[in-house]
């Protein structure tokens, strides 16, 4: 049984084929532990899962909400003496360039937690000058004292000659604490970059670890779990562990790989890809093929793996409605998400594009989900005249055209 599992931060969506078809599942998703809804989901669609043979493929926002929430692992860099802030000054290329105010916000390893060891190793791959072990344990030991989860090696030309690297490995695994190389995730020039991907990787990993750990916890051992990666290809539950920022966009590049298999059906091989969940709605320009891209980045961060071009917008169904500092109205990229999730789930109290919909009578309450949740409609007309001050009619149908104009 091939099952296709996508996890949204409002709704876990199934796609399985079963005597022949495709069929398709859709339940709340569980923000405090996504694996319950994936789990949950998996045996609903699948009653006999003890004797079935499953392969699933999993599409996941974890590595994805881990970077944009800033809520990764404790991360520090070991690189060479003198480098310690390549991560920091980067390139110059600024995200505004005419903004005189602008700010670039803190870096998630902060300079504390970066650290220069002797030794270097030239682009040739000579060795010029020997590692320095002794700094190197003394380095160890203050990353073991300060609780560091995980730890980004990335020394120069590591691509061409990766002996330091792996001797600074070796020095960290005898101290029991994480660690990932740079050559082994990236074997590539641009110092920057390599440096860039290899901290990401190393600040997200541990959470998609714990994900996938407890996914794997509740599967059966016939179960074959695969990950999808960011360029739309999958790989193995144990890889997306280790080289977890090749996921990064896991679930919006299964989007666009699903949306090119429907279009090559019908007949059509140019398309647009239009993806829209909960929190964000993904676009991708499909031009005979899917695009990729190793120039991209995410929350400002230049990643350096292939991934398909695929451009997001901060605004989804549940993406809550406000008035900003000057009065206008704004929608996004704030989301009510599964819990409490808008108005009309019974729960939440922030007007959404969902609870906008419905009062207009867009939506059918009784039709939502299949059927398996009912729209709280008179929840929703209680809400709404507090929430707004106005008459609600033209403020929902405002909100409707604010939240249209941004993803547009």
């Amino acid at each position: 049984m091939i099952i296709g599992v996508d996890t949204g931060g409002t709704f876990t969506d199934f796609v399985y084929k079963k005597d022949g078809y495709w069929e398709i599942y859709k339940s709340p998703s569980t923000p405090v532990n996504p694996a319950i809804a994936v789990l949950k989901g998996l045996t609903r669609i699948s009653f006999n899962s003890s004797t079935v043979n499953r392969q699933i493929v999993h599409g996941s926002t974890v590595a994805t909400n881990a970077i944009l929430e800033r809520k990764g692992a404790k991360t520090a860099i070991i690189t060479n003496k003198g480098f310690e802030d390549v991560i920091e000054i980067g390139r110059q290329n600024r995200a505004r360039l005419y903004d005189l105010s602008f700010r670039r916000p803190g870096h998630i390893v902060p300079p504390e937690m970066r650290f220069g060891v002797r030794g270097r190793i030239l682009s040739t791959g000579e060795e010029k000058e020997a590692l320095d072990i002794a700094s190197l344990k003394d380095i160890a030991g203050v990353l073991k004292g300060q609780d560091v989860e995980s730890v980004a090696v990335c020394l120069l030309f590591s691509f061409v000659n990766p002996s330091h690297e792996q001797k600074t490995g070796a020095i960290l695994q005898d101290a029991g604490i994480p660690f990932f190389l740079s050559h082994e995730i990236v074997a590539e020039f641009r110092e920057f970059e390599r440096t860039s991907t290899t901290v990401i990787n190393a600040y997200v990993s541990p959470k998609m670890q714990g994900y996938i750990g407890s996914l794997i916890s509740g599967l059966n051992q016939s179960d074959a779990l695969s990950i999808m990666q960011s360029n739309g290809g999958r790989i193995t539950a144990e890889t997306a562990m280790r080289e977890s920022v090749r996921t990064i966009i896991s679930g919006p590049a299964g989007g666009a790989v699903g949306a090119f298999e429907v279009g090559k059906a019908a007949g059509y091989d140019k398309l647009i890809s239009f993806d829209m969940g909960g929190t964000s709605s993904d676009v991708c320009l499909i031009d005979g093929a899917l695009p990729l891209t190793t120039e991209s980045g995410m929350a400002g961060y230049p990643v350096k793996v292939p991934m398909i071009d695929i451009h997001t917008v901060g605004a989804g169904g549940g993406s809550i409605a406000y008035l900003d500092q000057g009065g206008s109205l704004r929608v996004g990229p704030r989301s009510a998400g599964a819990d409490p999730g808008p108005i009309c789930y019974g729960r939440g109290e922030m007007i959404t594009v969902t609870d906008a919909n419905l009062f207009l009578g867009r939506l059918i309450p009784d039709g939502f989900l299949g059927g398996q949740m009912i729209l709280d409609k008179k929840r929703l007309h209680f809400y709404l005249p507090h929430r707004t001050f106005v008459w609600v009619p033209p403020i929902c149908c405002g909100r409707i055209i604010v939240f249209l104009t941004g993803m547009s």
